[in-house]
């Protein structure tokens, strides 16, 4: 399970690929901005003609778990992990019904070979736990950011990671991290539920 969370800085050198809004996070004592690219919007991403209707706090839930999972696959218990929790955003289909749940995190504060290891099995255990991964290897930044993005075959939900260390191309690594979101595919809200009180 995902420890408690602790505030920390983000950098701003590349976004997460999978988001497709800038979250702008507030109230949690320190900033929790993250740049997301506008360039990598999933063609995979998944879609449903009748999405399935869900309470939005147990979206949230949904959203805890698959990252709780992720979290032990990539198996550093020595390193910090970046707050909040998920957030929801609505889905451009139909914004006032349809909403994805959203929930970028991090770790860090350890040395870069421990999440270079922590990267690698994340890699390797994602398709025996019902992940499909369909994109892994550098970008096009300078730092050639090693990425991975991947589909659950059971729930409708994506992942991407980003390693963050020091490369040759672009030098120190100011603050080694690996970088998480998860996203789901859209859920529909129940009826008489008032989505523009819950983002």
């Amino acid at each position: 399970m995902i420890p408690p969370f602790r505030c920390h800085s983000r950098g701003s050198r590349l976004g997460i690929a999978l988001a497709v809004t800038v979250l702008s996070l507030t109230g949690t004592g320190c900033s929790n901005t993250m740049d997301h690219r506008t360039d990598a919007t999933p063609t995979h991403e998944m879609t449903d003609s009748k999405p399935t209707v869900l309470d939005v706090d147990k979206a949230r839930e949904k959203a805890k778990a698959v990252s709780s999972q992720i979290y032990d696959l990539i198996n550093i218990p020595s390193g910090k992990v970046t707050e909040p929790g998920p957030s929801i955003a609505p889905c451009d289909e139909d914004p006032d019904h349809l909403y994805k749940t959203e929930h970028p995190w991090s770790v860090y504060g350890v040395p870069e070979d421990e999440l270079k290891a922590g990267f690698q099995r994340l890699r390797d255990a994602l398709p025996g736990k019902g992940w499909k991964i369909w994109r892994y290897g550098p970008n096009k930044s300078r730092a050639k950011t090693l990425e991975l993005t991947a589909d659950s075959t059971t729930e409708p939900f994506s992942v991407d990671a980003e390693l963050w260390v020091s490369s040759p191309t672009a030098g120190r690594e100011k603050e080694p991290k690996i970088l998480i979101n998860i996203v789901s595919g859209c859920w529909r809200a129940p009826k008489g539920t008032d989505l523009s009180t819950q983002y």
